[in-house]
């Protein structure tokens, strides 16, 4: 019987069915559905972008500055891009040729690995990481290879153990530090050997920098400023994260000229450029933001400290996360898998948190929380928490 669907042998590309389903997805159709759900899952600011930056994307709209911009990004903004970029590391990027404007991070991600990786190529990452990286890397074509990391090295991905999954294939190594979803940070000295490694194999170097504001009682090393990484770097950064402009979707990809001019060849048909009015709000952002960015970064901070101690006294092992804004602790003490860690605290005390398995094979047995709630939030949420904990942690015994 004819009943007017028409259907196609294969109708979805094998490519797209390959791509694994986001670990965090489930739990977001779960919470959905709930009331009184404190989520700790979502890995965006609780604040509100600063009035001052929405007010610049409004008087662009009110001024009927609402056309195309270049495919690179408003010239004004990429020049703010490059100084700011120069004043806080000491980069030269060429705001005409070095320089795109992105729709967020995961697009520049996307373009990066369009641009330089061929069927079959290896791309290196530190496991666990951010859910995008292993499906921009098969999209491109490109074998996702996890390098293991761990919490007694606080997260760190360590030279050697890319040294060892290094073979005729592998074309780049991609990092993500401040990392989401450990809270880890590289510094200079461990970057340093990752630099070394990528030299001596002739390797990109995609670094994945959004969270480079937010970090705690470190500096951070801009992985491109390291000697000899300029030209093999692909730097990419953005303004979700340290503005709370997550739903603006802009960022920025910065590299050596042939490599720009090959991710602009994918971006211009892809997206052609990232909206003009969230341009003109990132323009405001970097022109006057800086004191809005330190009194968030304080506000963080002093979650964080609440949050670690916390966590390891109701037996949650947690080390010192000093980046971004996540907490990465085994629930190994309650005899629950992180699934089911993730699940029973959502159904029965209504907190939510992500399973760490949802971000690589080395995540398994964690779990991320997100310190983007208001303390006196946080503080009900680990008080759930360790009601739940005591129940788990008596039954495992």
């Amino acid at each position: 019987m004819d009943d007017g669907q028409v259907t196609h042998r294969g109708a979805i590309s094998q490519h797209v069915q390959g791509l694994p389903a986001s670990g965090i997805r489930k739990f977001f159709d779960l919470l959905s559905s709930m009331d009184g759900v404190i989520s700790l899952g979502v890995g965006e600011p609780d604040f509100v972008t600063p009035s001052h930056i929405s007010q610049a994307a409004i008087r662009s709209i009110e001024e009927g500055i609402t056309h195309y911009t270049s495919n690179y990004g408003l010239i004004e903004l990429r020049q703010a891009i490059a100084h700011h970029l120069h004043r806080l590391y000491g980069m030269e990027y060429d705001p005409a040729t070095e320089i795109i404007v992105t729709t967020g991070v995961s697009e520049a991600i996307n373009l990066a690995m369009l641009a330089i990786i061929d069927r079959g190529d290896e791309v290196l990452c530190p496991d666990p990481s951010y859910v995008a990286y292993l499906p921009a890397v098969l999209l491109a074509g490109g074998v996702f290879v996890p390098v293991p990391t761990f919490a007694d090295n606080g997260f760190k991905v360590r030279a050697r153990d890319l040294e060892e999954r290094i073979t005729s294939r592998t074309k780049a190594i991609l990092i993500g530090y401040p990392s989401n979803p450990t809270g880890a940070v590289m510094e200079r000295e461990d970057l340093l050997a990752v630099a070394q490694v990528a030299e001596r194999h002739n390797l990109f170097v995609i670094s994945d920098e959004i969270y480079d504001r937010l970090v705690y009682g470190v500096e951070h090393t801009c992985f491109a400023s390291l000697p000899g990484m300029r030209e093999r770097a692909l730097l990419m950064g953005g303004f979700s994260k340290a503005y709370a402009m997550t739903g603006w979707r802009l960022a920025y990809t910065c590299a050596r000229v042939d490599v720009t001019e090959a991710m602009m060849r994918v971006h211009q048909y892809i997206t052609m450029s990232a909206p003009t009015m969230s341009q003109y709000a990132a323009l405001e952002a970097l022109r006057s933001g800086e004191e809005d960015v330190r009194g968030m970064v304080a506000e963080y901070d002093r979650r964080r400290r609440l949050m670690v101690p916390a966590l390891n006294a109701m037996g949650l092992t947690c080390f010192e996360p000093r980046g971004a804004f996540y907490c990465f602790p085994s629930v190994s003490v309650t005899g629950l898998s992180d699934e089911a860690f993730a699940e029973g605290l959502l159904m029965e005390e209504k907190v939510a948190v992500v399973p760490g398995s949802a971000f690589g094979q080395f995540g398994v047995g964690h779990v991320r929380i997100c310190y983007t709630a208001p303390y006196e939030v946080l503080q009900d949420a680990l008080e759930r928490m360790r009601r739940f904990v005591g129940r788990h942690r008596r039954a495992a015994k």
